[in-house]
């Protein structure tokens, strides 16, 4: 039996519609990857006695994300997938308009904090959509597709951050936002018809909201999922927090962090390539268990070789590298899995479902990369420490979830 539902719900051709939600995904990751560049300007004009705080711009923006996604799913799943997803755009980018202005570091922080409240409808519901017209495997193939488009992104996010900094200023990269979600909902808008119907919308009541939202939590393989998914966000989050300074200062790239990170993002994008290709045939929780095992092997490793100092100067930033590109090729590899798999057995309330799942990881998430970062000390060791911890309690909790 086909898992598609019925064929005039999905008129855009496969490959625009790939597009369109690589492009939906893009908006997130550019929001974070292009400030990247930012940090030092930002700490300079707006927190110099504590430059770690310009890492802050990247987790309040995530910490915003996290408590918009209690909020989006569930008023998707009662006016629709595509009126939620515009109206968050509109809302990222009038907050990106509000930063520009930002005089002081608190108001640049809250600007980012509600900038990260409108990307949460993108950013969830965007999935609902998929798991509108998808389910299991061919969902996880679906965004693993969209994925290799959104991983070019993250390649090329600080470069063109530095482009639009040296030219403007770091203010002007917030006018990029604008472009983006302008753009996205334009797409979307014209586009893509609406995925459910009005006689699949749930109305919008405390009664409908806690007994969906219950439904959800109780189920032991959405949680035990939503752990990985908060470990895997975590430790990525946090070491996108630390980048600029590690790149920069402990390892001394200097101005060209930008082509470095973009090596990275395209060296790990391999990881959605593989996937894509193989999820069909090995199943998702192989693939991702297989993945978390790779890193606590890498990352352990990696430990040993920087508590120990065991490296030679010359190689020190080339094993940095190769263990920041497992980092994020073991993100490539799960993420969209693991959305699947959290979203199997949930599609009659996919809005919920995504929301909670993703407001619990992304909050869990900002809760162990915000430390993390601030533990910056000039090297990477407390980033390659967090990171073992994380992918270790993944992979035993990933031997506790069933397949699909």
């Amino acid at each position: 039996m086909s898992d598609l539902i019925p064929q005039p719900v999905r008129r855009q051709p496969m490959p625009a519609f790939v597009a369109m939600l690589a492009l939906i995904f893009a908006v997130i990751a550019y929001s974070i990857d292009s400030m990247l560049p930012a940090l030092p300007e930002i700490a300079s004009e707006l927190s110099p006695g504590n430059p770690n705080n310009a890492q802050l711009v990247l987790t309040s923006f995530v910490a915003g994300m996290g408590l918009g996604l209690l909020a989006a799913g569930p008023f998707s799943d009662a006016f629709g997938r595509k009126p939620v997803i515009i109206i968050g755009f509109a809302v990222y980018a009038l907050a990106a308009v509000a930063a520009v202005f930002a005089n002081s570091l608190e108001l640049l922080l809250a600007s980012r904090f509600i900038q990260g409240l409108g990307a949460a409808a993108p950013r969830i519901v965007s999935l609902a959509l998929v798991r509108d017209m998808y389910q299991g495997r061919e969902m996880a193939r679906i965004t693993s597709f969209a994925m290799m488009i959104f991983i070019l992104i993250p390649a090329v996010a600080p470069s063109i951050g530095a482009v639009i900094i040296h030219f403007v200023g770091w203010r002007g990269v917030f006018g990029s936002f604008v472009v983006m979600a302008l753009a996205g909902s334009l797409w979307l808008g014209l586009l893509q018809p609406e995925t459910l119907p009005a006689a699949a919308r749930r109305k919008l009541n405390m009664g409908n909201l806690i007994v969906s939202a219950r439904e959800v939590m109780v189920n032991r393989q959405v949680q035990l999922i939503t752990l990985v998914m908060t470990l895997g966000f975590g430790q990525m989050f946090a070491l996108l927090s630390s980048a600029q300074q590690l790149f920069v200062e402990t390892y001394g790239t200097g101005d060209n962090f930008p082509l470095w990170f973009a090596g990275m993002a395209l060296l790990s994008g391999t990881g959605t390539v593989l996937n894509a290709r193989y999820v069909m045939r090995l199943g998702m929780r192989r693939i991702v268990t297989a993945a978390y095992a790779m890193q606590v092997l890498v990352s352990g490793v990696m430990t040993v070789l920087v508590l120990g100092d065991l490296l030679p100067e010359a190689l020190k930033f080339p094993a940095f590298f190769l263990w920041s590109v497992s980092v994020f090729f073991m993100a490539g590899v799960t993420f969209g899995n693991l959305n699947a798999m959290a979203l199997q057995r949930m599609g009659h309330i996919a809005g919920m479902a995504a929301s909670v799942i993703a407001a619990v990881s992304t909050t869990g998430a900002v809760v162990i990369a915000a430390p993390v970062g601030l533990l910056y000390d000039g090297t990477a060791r407390p980033i390659i420490l967090a990171t073992v911890i994380c992918s270790a309690l993944a992979l035993w909790l990933m031997r506790r979830v069933d397949e699909i």
